[in-house]
């Protein structure tokens, strides 16, 4: 933590505006520290237990790393990835190699590598163009060979292919001539195939040799379509687990006999049950996750009730379970305490010990980081939103959630809009609340988690009963005091950025700006963008959305579209945009730009031509992150670091509104 003389010397540098800011007396987090490279993450034990993989900087690039498990100082780089960051990692079953996936500058078209433990050049799998990879399943006895899904031939659908590990060869299994997802079995044998239906929803059918049977064995419509869906095999292929919403409100998790019939392994009244932890060697669940304020596992008998509760008993905030060795004896453990860095654990179940790993980001540890506050809004209608309040350290100086005055506050509005916010370590909380700001999170209709009923009470509203969710959630912010109306901004991504055009178009008096980080702004040019792999899904976002081949979805679509709204927006906006987004494609951003120039409304626009959707290279995460809380503090009268020299090395490119954010204009960017 910075000391009182250097947190005085670090005030004289911040830029200040309207309201009073945060104390001085709260150092200020640098930008680097909060969305700079982690020391380590995604930690993973190989599945014989002898070694330890996790993601690791190697020359600025996040890379993939590997150390004996009885020795981890002994990690060693075994990726040299030079520009875009791998994220993704899994084990081979033999423990010969790590997995992963990366695409290209964002575009989403996955391959699948493999980094021998023993060192060598990365392989690549699957090097095909424009191809997007889809991992099947694998096996504990099975070693040698996994299943994966390609769209070489379809660019619609994934034909699955057996990859031999050793050699690369890829060995066709089945043609998929319209299925939306498949489900193995632990000798890798194709058990079920997912169609998807005119209604939205799905059949689910078994599969024989490679054949799908004429009859589907499980169907559901549109209201169980996200919340209905097969889980795992157990390792003898008797049962499988499904999440199923069918005749009921919220999923529970069932367990499904070799006759077809169903029986209840747990349910929760507040939200879907959809994960849990299973077994390495049978495949049976043994304990499941809810998560409605904040999350826990739930033991299902008394297999890890004894680690659970060991677990929880450490104190050390929120765990979960990352891995599992197949002799089960080691876990890898993940803590987050919210307030301070998340870390990662060896936990032996035999000795009951823990030994710290890493923790993600120690540049954070004895940061001012500050408390996460579940609570649960009304909307207008009744419905519960449950939501997550961040205050400022100096605004909540009993750390009970309750403002002790008015502050400032940003709206952050998740994506998807089919996802969640949860209770957690919040890097964008924690970065606003140390600027001097509030920010509220709120689950609004069409969220994912709370059951098909509150799924099913956003189709058709974005930018009606959905938007009436945040601005209930502003009311509920303003009524007690956390902040005032004329200070409160719109921010997000994806959905959360399609809301802040929304909320600027459609509400022009409500927020004081907005800022939009890929988010679409006409709903008809993103449905007809999307891409071809998301064939399945269709006509599930037609009937939550709008569909465009009727009139009346193009009328509907028309309406929600805040590009067509643009020239009612006042306050200023800044949007950010990956030139590569496969999801919403960069023509969403530069239409309403222009409409805005058009008008002579001022709007700030940054792009990435190395991007897609979102900013994966932290050096772009940050550039975008400099020009965001430069353009917050004059509009909300928060704190911000100067943008300096936090443009330079990144791929910005400021193609209109430089001279509406401070420092901006003289950027080396700013000029392209």
């Amino acid at each position: 933590m910075l000391s009182v003389t250097k947190a005085a010397l670090a005030a004289t540098a911040l830029m200040l505006a309207g309201a009073p800011a945060m104390s001085a007396e709260v150092p200020l987090i640098e930008r680097t520290k909060l969305f700079g490279n982690p020391e380590k993450t995604s930690g993973r034990l190989s599945p014989d237990g002898k070694w330890i993989s996790f993601i690791a900087p190697r020359d600025g690039v996040l890379n993939v790393w590997v150390a004996p498990a009885s020795d981890p100082a002994a990690a060693r780089p075994l990726t040299a990835e030079k520009q875009r960051p791998i994220r993704q990692t899994f084990w081979a079953p033999d423990s010969s190699q790590i997995l992963f996936v990366n695409d290209k500058g964002g575009d989403e078209n996955f391959r699948l590598y493999g980094a021998p433990v023993t060192g060598g050049e990365a392989r690549d799998y699957t090097p095909f163009d424009k191809v997007r990879v889809m991992p099947i399943g694998q096996s504990t006895v099975i070693k040698d060979r996994i299943l994966i899904g390609l769209n070489n031939r379809d660019p619609r659908w994934h034909d699955v292919y057996s990859l031999d590990l050793k050699t690369g060869k890829l060995t066709l299994v089945m043609q998929n001539d319209g299925y939306g997802g498949f489900l193995a079995d632990d000798q890798l044998n194709v058990r079920l195939a997912s169609r998807p239906r005119a209604d939205g929803g799905d059949d689910w059918f078994r599969v024989v040799n490679n054949k799908v049977e004429a009859t589907p064995a499980v169907s559901y419509g549109l209201d169980d379509s996200l919340t209905t869906m097969p889980l795992a095999f157990t390792t003898d292929g008797r049962t499988i687990y499904w999440m199923d919403s069918r005749d009921r409100d919220t999923a529970a998790i069932m367990a499904q006999d070799a006759s077809g019939k169903m029986t209840p392994i747990a349910q929760d009244p507040r939200v879907d049950l959809e994960a849990g932890l299973f077994n390495p060697k049978t495949g049976e669940i043994e304990a499941y996750r809810q998560e409605y304020l904040r999350g826990e596992y739930v033991p299902v008998g008394d297999a890890v009730k004894a680690d659970i509760a060991f677990l929880k008993a450490q104190n050390k905030g929120e765990f979960t379970v990352t891995s599992r060795t197949d002799a089960d004896d080691t876990w890898l453990v993940s803590f987050d305490a919210v307030s301070a860095p998340a870390s990662t654990w060896v936990y032996d179940r035999t000795a009951k010990t823990l030994k710290q790993l890493y923790v993600s980001r120690p540049a954070l540890v004895g940061a001012p980081l500050v408390p996460m506050h579940p609570t649960v809004i009304k909307a207008r209608d009744g419905l519960d939103l449950v939501s997550y309040l961040t205050l400022p350290k100096d605004a909540d100086a009993n750390g009970d959630g309750k403002a002790d005055r008015p502050v400032p506050m940003v709206l952050f509005v998740h994506g998807g809009p089919w996802g969640r916010d949860v209770y957690g370590y919040n890097s964008y909380h924690q970065w606003l609340a140390n600027r001097g700001y509030a920010v509220l999170s709120v689950n609004f209709r069409a969220s994912t988690g709370f059951g098909k009923k509150f799924l099913a009470a956003g189709n058709m509203e974005w930018g009606k009963k959905m938007h009436d969710d945040l601005l209930d959630a502003v009311d509920w912010a303003v009524a007690q005091g956390v902040t005032t109306k004329d200070k409160v901004a719109i921010m997000g991504g994806s959905y959360g950025g399609y809301a802040t055009l929304a909320g600027l178009a459609f509400t022009p008096d409500t927020f004081a700006c907005g800022v939009d980080i890929v988010g679409p702004s006409n709903l008809h040019t993103l449905l007809g963008s999307i891409p071809a792999y998301w064939e399945a899904g269709k006509q599930q976002m037609y009937r939550r959305m709008g569909d465009p081949n009727t009139a009346e979805g193009q009328a509907v679509l028309k309406e929600r579209s805040p590009l067509f709204a643009a020239d009612r927006i006042k306050k200023p906006l800044l949007i950010g945009q990956g030139a590569n987004d496969p999801r919403v494609n960069v023509r969403e951003s530069d239409q309403i730009v222009d409409a805005m120039k058009a008008k002579n409304i001022p709007v700030t626009y940054v792009v990435f031509p190395d991007e897609g959707h979102g900013f994966a290279r932290p050096v772009n995460n940050i550039a975008f992150n400099a020009v965001t809380e430069n353009f917050l503090a004059p509009c909300l009268g928060g704190r911000a670091e100067p943008i300096g020299d936090a443009l330079q090395g990144s791929t910005a490119e400021i193609r209109h509104g430089a001279d509406h954010v401070k420092g901006l204009g003289s950027t080396r960017s700013a000029a392209k």
